[in-house]
């Protein structure tokens, strides 16, 4: 990865023509396109709350052009927001892609002061599996794959396998995107308990709901817990925000983009994340049935998958821990953790709040895409507010037992009863 120096404030929006001059000036981005210019194609495609995104496409090859805006794009330039996220992306793009190059995308350049990253194109027919999950596609290769991710990036970057040493340096930089932890902690564990004006959901048909969940004590007492979790507990280098709009996928390839909130957090996270928006899409998909298609054979999919997704990634951590047992990490000594039994009860414990943090996480990010700032697609796509609100409120009842309940699950299966219980 070539990295520009950053030249005072030498930041500039770039449009479709300028994007072009850009790439002209800027040799690693030109090689991946042949080196030239002519007959490309260029197309925004940032629908996202952020940035501005460009695929580029010449007849030699392809990227794509990443730009971090100074503000929340999907509000304005009244939420202001560091230009600097990007280059903890670019950071965690690269640390992640050498500890998973497969599930990963690679990145050809960084320029600091236009807070821009140049990238690999994920061609067709990848699309954003919020995308693909909404139009009832399976992949059967997701829980694999993101089980394979999760746990290379997690447990690598670890006191599992570092020093302290290495650790507290590594954590030590990713204080840095203190904004983009600020604004998710808000976003995440204060604003949808709160009375707040970037809060919405589907009223009136939610009005009481929301209003529960601003009055429930007990919810509040577990969450103010998981934000603490969230704000003070540096175990691994995160995602920061893996839903099901930051991972692109095929029948055979996931990619996970856009770590753009990365910073070293708690591992659950993560995993709570990508298990709640994948909750999230089963609620959903009644809103999307139709007598051509019922969605029940694409539900129990859904199920499979979340199932799937922690025990594939509980086999694979334990097997990198197993593995490195006796290597520098530094978080259990092999003096000390110096036979088998005492070693296998540090790990059942580990592995057991990692799951209950996971829950708890998942809900919370559950609840926050149901009466927060940011709604996800999957539910805002139905578009008869009645049956949206059926779904939403299924899914929002869920997430508040589960959070409050998290503990009492000792296995994904026992959780996949409960999502039918409600749905039920």
């Amino acid at each position: 990865m070539e990295i520009s120096t950053p030249d005072g404030d030498g930041f500039r929006p770039l449009d479709e023509k300028s994007l072009v001059e850009y790439i002209k000036a800027t040799p690693p981005l030109l090689a991946k396109l042949g080196g030239t210019v002519d007959n490309l194609h260029v197309k925004e495609v940032g629908d996202g709350n952020l940035n501005f995104v460009y695929i580029v496409v010449a007849p030699s090859g392809s990227l794509v052009i990443k730009q971090a805006l100074p503000y929340i794009r999907s509000i304005g330039e009244s939420w202001p927001m560091t230009k600097e996220r990007a280059y903890f992306e670019a950071a965690a793009l690269r640390i992640h892609g050498r500890l998973c190059p497969a599930h990963v995308p690679q990145v050809y350049h960084f320029d600091h002061a236009m807070s821009l990253i140049g990238m690999r194109y994920l061609e067709p027919p990848h699309i954003v599996l919020r995308k693909g999950l909404i139009a009832g596609v399976e992949y059967p290769l997701l829980a694999q794959h993101m089980a394979e991710y999760m746990s290379r990036t997690l447990f690598y970057t670890s006191l599992l396998y570092t020093t302290t040493t290495e650790h507290k340096r590594a954590v030590t930089e990713f204080c840095g995107n203190a904004d983009m932890i600020r604004h998710t902690g808000q976003v995440v564990f204060s604003d949808p308990y709160k009375v707040s004006q970037y809060n919405r959901w589907t009223s009136p048909y939610l009005d009481r709901d929301a209003e529960a969940v601003r009055q429930d004590n007990f919810l509040k007492l577990e969450v103010a817990q998981l934000k603490s979790m969230f704000c003070e507990r540096a175990q691994a280098l995160i995602h920061g925000d893996l839903h099901t709009g930051s991972v692109m996928a095929t029948q055979v390839s996931t990619q996970v983009i856009d770590p753009e909130f990365a910073f070293y957090g708690p591992m659950g996270f993560d995993m709570g994340a990508f298990l709640g928006n994948l909750i999230l899409s089963f609620f959903a998909q009644d809103g999307h049935a139709n007598q051509g298609n019922d969605r029940k054979a694409h539900k129990k999919w859904i199920l499979r998958t979340i199932e799937e997704t922690w025990n594939l990634f509980y086999q694979k951590f334990m097997a990198l821990w197993n593995e490195n047992k006796d290597g520098p990490g530094e978080a259990h000594l092999p003096t000390i953790y110096n036979n088998t039994d005492v070693l296998q009860l540090v790990q059942a414990n580990f592995m057991g709040d990692l799951f209950h943090d996971s829950l708890g996480f998942g809900a919370a990010k559950m609840i926050r895409r149901i009466v927060g700032v940011a709604h996800v697609e999957d539910f805002e796509s139905i578009y008869d507010a009645s049956k949206r609100a059926d779904c939403e409120r299924k899914a929002l009842n869920f997430a508040k037992m589960l959070m409050k309940e998290r503990r009492k699950f000792t296995s994904t299966t026992e959780v996949v009863l409960a999502i039918q219980e409600v749905d039920s």
